[in-house]
This record gives C-alpha cells, structure tokens and sequence, in this order.
C-alpha cells in the first residue's frame, strides 16, 4: 500500500474517534450544567459561551500552532494536540463549579488543532493527482464521528452518567493519538513559504467569487452550530422526558449526520454533473426550508425533519469545498483552503454564542426562523448571475 494511502486510512480513524469523542458529551452540555453544576438562570447562555469559548481560543492560537507545525512536522501537533484534549476531556469529570467548566473549556480550545493538522498532513504528503480524491475522503471522518458520538452518549448517559461520558471521551481522544504515532510523514515534500495573513486576504479578495464562499461558509457554519447549545432543552420543551433527553436528544443530533453519510457522495457526484453552484442553491434552499419546518411542538416529526433536513444540507460543504478548489489558482489552494477553515471557525465561535442568547431571549423556536430566513438569503445570493459570470470570468482567464 502507498504510504499516502496508509496515512489516509490512520488519519481517517484518528479524526473518527476524535470527532467521535467530542460528540460523545458536548451535545449534553446543558443538562450537565443545569443538573451537574446548579445553573437555572441563563442556561442558554451559560450552553452557548461554554461551547463558544473553546473554538474561539482556537482560532487564536490556530497561527501559532500552525508555525510550529511548519518547524517540526504535524505529525508532533497531532499528537500533542491528542494527548492535550483528552487531559481535557478528563478535566471535565472533576468540575463541579461552572467558572472551572469554562476554565477547562479554554484549555480545551489550546488543545485543539487534531483536525486541521490532519488535513494539512493529508495534503503535503499525499501526490498532487491524489489530493482531491484524500481530501474528500478524510471529510467523512468527522460526519461519521458525529453519527455515533451522540448516539453513544446518549446511551452511555444512562449507565454511568454525564461524569463519565467524560472519561470516555478521554479515552478514544488518548487512543486516536495513539493511533497517529502509525503515520509517516515525509518532510521533503513540504515547501514552507513565508506569508503573512493580510496578504492572503488580498489574494483571495483579488480572485473572483472566493470571498463570497468564504461569507457563505461564515453563515453556513454558523447556522449549524446554532442549535448545538439549546437543541437537547428544546428536545424536553417539545415532548421528550426529562429522563431519557440525552439519548432522545442523541438519536436527533445522529439524524443529520446519517443523512450526510448517505447523501454527502451523491451530491458530490451531483455537483460534477449539474454544477456546484446548482448543487450549493439545491443545498441552501433544503436547509433554509427544512430549518423553517423544524419550529414544530412534536418529537417524532420534529427527528424526522432534521433527517430530511441533513439530506438537502449534505450538498452545502462538498459544493463549497469544490468551488473553493475551482475558483483558486493552483498555487493558493492551500491557503485558500486554511482561509476557509478560518470562516468556518468563525462561524463555529457565533453560532453556539448567537443560539444561546436568543435561546434565552426570544425562544428556541425563533432560532430555526432566523437560520431559515439566512439560508435562504445565501440561496438567494448564489443565484445571482453576477456569481455565475464571476467563475466563468476567472476560468476564461
């Protein structure tokens, strides 16, 4: 087996259980901090800083983690940042206070890193032919993660609590930096070249279209991560028991990503056919509607809409991906893409901050109305010819 491929197949198990271990307990942060650490007042709020804060100090750190990446390898950040978020994942079993959670949760977000190190391991050592076919790959490990991870919490939540499904996300984040230690890395083939951000903003800012995907992915990624803070309250609000919330809440949060794994591939051969701009609309326009839909007062219909939902969304990120790739020159797809990984952590920051506030401000229900009507105006702006003429413009030059 090539090597490139023998990291694909390490990398993809290592996201697995890292992405897995994540969704095994955050999901349940709400109840954790309502039953667990005695907050009543604000707890849509107290959800959304709680998830928020970790991926903002990520962000920040994400330059400095990514030097050090350049300097020694990211083979070595892959590992450190295994070891480091499963000590945090350990640290959540002794919280007691929510002051500490949020003290941990910011060490969570030093931690972090495991993903992107993987994807730009994946692409300097993978040959130039193969980079498209092992990005997509590697792109399933996480939605693959987030199928099992709720569901597995919310079953473990039954046999050893809340605490322990912190001990468990210890352990599979542990044994995926385990697993990494498998991956070679060939240094030769990384080209390290000096650049600074501002001037990659310019870049991208000079080619056609590339900022508008990156303010899509901004609002995309924040209408995902909205919900993530209330959605298991929401779950008790509209007829789940109080008792069996986590895994009610589980099975909801595993729906979207089981509709992603059947449909991500298709919408991907899809978009090749009809275009990714066809695609991205379709992808936009199912969300938006099925994000409207979803202010409903019934449990049952409410877990089947998100399925429906994640059918139509699962051609959003793919489409997205693609016309990043298709839209940059070749010798800026690199940053192209980190910069996209910038938007998306933007949004990832917003979405839990912005969910939690107007969870406890104006309702949950009024989430879904505000994430449908913003998706449908991204819909709205990938129709316009001016984004058609933008690509073809770019590709006759």
């Amino acid at each position: 087996m090539p090597q490139w491929k023998r990291n694909l197949y390490i990398l993809w198990f290592g996201l697995f259980f890292n992405h897995m271990a994540y969704s095994l307990s955050v999901p349940f942060f709400p109840l954790f901090l309502q039953n667990d650490l005695g907050i009543d007042t604000g707890l849509e709020a107290w959800s959304g800083i709680s998830i928020s804060i970790s991926f903002l100090i990520s962000g920040l750190c994400a330059p400095f983690w990514g030097s050090l990446a350049d300097r020694y390898g990211s083979k070595l950040m892959l590992v450190r940042s295994g070891v480091g978020l499963g000590i945090a994942h350990l640290a959540n079993f002794f919280v007691y206070d929510p002051y500490t959670f949020i003290a941990v949760r910011v060490f969570q977000g030093l931690m972090a890193g495991f993903h992107p190190a993987s994807i730009t391991l994946i692409g300097t050592n993978t040959p130039e032919k193969h980079v498209g076919y092992a990005l997509g790959v590697i792109s399933t490990a996480s939605a693959a993660g987030g199928i099992l991870g709720p569901l597995a919490g919310g079953v473990l939540s039954h046999w050893i609590g809340l605490r322990g499904c912190f001990i468990a996300s210890a352990v599979i984040t542990l044994l995926a930096a385990l697993m990494v230690l498998g991956v070679k890395e060939s240094r030769l083939t990384r080209t390290v070249v000096p650049t600074r951000i501002m001037g990659d903003l310019k870049r991208a800012a000079s080619t056609p279209g590339l900022m508008r995907i990156y303010v899509l992915i901004l609002l995309v990624s924040t209408s995902v991560l909205i919900i993530e803070p209330v959605l298991t309250l929401y779950v008790v609000q509209i007829g789940g028991d109080i008792g069996s919330a986590t895994l009610s809440a589980g099975i909801v949060f595993s729906a979207i990503g089981v509709a992603t794994v059947i449909m991500g591939p298709r919408w991907g051969k899809i978009g090749g056919r009809i275009g990714y701009e066809k695609t991205l609309f379709i992808g936009l326009i199912g969300g938006g509607i099925g994000s409207l839909l979803q202010m409903t007062a019934n449990l049952i219909y409410f877990g089947s809409l998100r399925f429906v939902y994640g059918l139509f969304f699962a051609a959003v990120y793919p489409a997205l991906n693609a016309l990043i790739i298709k839209y940059a020159d070749h010798d800026f797809r690199g940053r192209a893409v980190s910069l996209s990984q910038t938007a998306s952590q933007f949004g990832i920051v917003l979405g839990p901050l912005i969910g939690g506030l107007l969870g406890g401000w104006v309702g949950i229900p009024f989430i879904f109305l505000f994430t449908g009507i913003v998706l449908l105006g991204a819909a709205w702006a990938v129709s316009l010819p001016q984004h058609r003429e933008e690509y073809i413009c770019h590709n006759d030059n």
